[in-house]
């Protein structure tokens, strides 16, 4: 089974939850195995102090132009749908940023004078410890997140074919949470029960259900604001997995990259609360 931990908005709780958790079920025997998506600013690592067994370095496929065979006919610019290629009279720049490794302009140019080369976008490392923990990590100044997030998973699966896979989602509802959650068995979206928290996660409903996926809500930081957020569930007949208690020793331990499940009891209460909602859902 495949669970991605997203949210609408980000400091709402998800690495919090999904590191906490993934220790706990490790505990009680579960093979289980966390991967830190969030590739732009991951930091599952400052919770998790495993040793690291593996390291590989991520690419996508980005052309090169070669100036002596091009015929300079401007058929790569006119088929790229992404601005990443500009036919100028005397010569064509390519803008890797924009790139979105599609291939058009490669395979349409007549002279194969744009050959796909390999393009370093960042590091996919794996620790081992308590269980199995993978971290994607975007190079500084990479703009697209999605192909590092699609290949850690990818290496996720090969690697832990059998196992309880947790995806730590970048926050959001833009492309790289799609790509996190597009292929998982359940996506759970933790929320606050504030009119902020309310309004992401109102928007990260309506993603999910545009991907038609199964989904259900934890409420974290229970007791700060209001009860909208419960009204918006039960109206849109949302499950609410758990609600995680405001507590302000859990963010100090937070704040000190500490475990909180074996320190606070209702926060682990909370935690098989969750555990029991996905036996459900075997």
């Amino acid at each position: 089974m495949t669970i991605t931990i997203a949210s609408g908005k980000g400091g709402t709780g998800k690495t919090t939850v999904s590191s906490n958790l993934s220790f706990y079920l490790a505990s009680k025997g579960e093979n289980v195995v966390l991967a830190d998506l969030d590739v732009e600013e991951p930091n599952s690592s400052l919770f998790i102090k495993g040793k690291e067994v593996n390291k590989e370095i991520a690419y996508t496929m980005k052309p090169v132009w070669v100036e002596e065979n091009c015929k300079l006919c401007g058929k790569c610019a006119e088929v790229c749908n992404f601005n990443a290629i500009l036919a100028l009279p005397k010569g064509i720049l390519t803008f890797p940023e924009l790139c979105h490794s599609c291939y058009a302009c490669s395979e349409l140019c007549p002279t194969d004078s744009l050959p796909m080369k390999p393009h370093r976008i960042g590091e996919i490392t794996e620790y081992e410890g308590d269980f199995a923990f993978v971290e994607g990590r975007l190079d500084l100044g990479q703009e697209m997140a999605v192909p590092l997030i699609k290949q850690t998973m990818e290496y996720v699966n090969k690697k832990y074919p059998s196992a309880l896979k947790l995806w730590d989602a970048p926050p959001g509802t833009s492309c790289p949470v799609i790509e996190a959650s597009k292929d998982s068995d359940f996506v759970v979206l933790i929320t606050e029960p504030t009119p902020f928290g309310l309004n992401d996660l109102t928007l990260a409903v309506e993603t999910m259900r545009v991907l038609n996926k199964k989904f259900g809500v934890i409420i974290n930081r229970y007791g700060v604001g209001d009860n909208k957020v419960e009204e918006y569930c039960a109206k849109e007949n949302i499950p609410i997995i758990t609600k995680i208690k405001n507590d302000k020793e859990v963010a100090k331990l937070y704040s000190n990259g500490e475990l909180i499940y074996p320190k606070i009891e209702h926060f682990k209460n909370s935690l098989d609360e969750i555990i029991e909602f996905f036996e459900g859902l075997k």
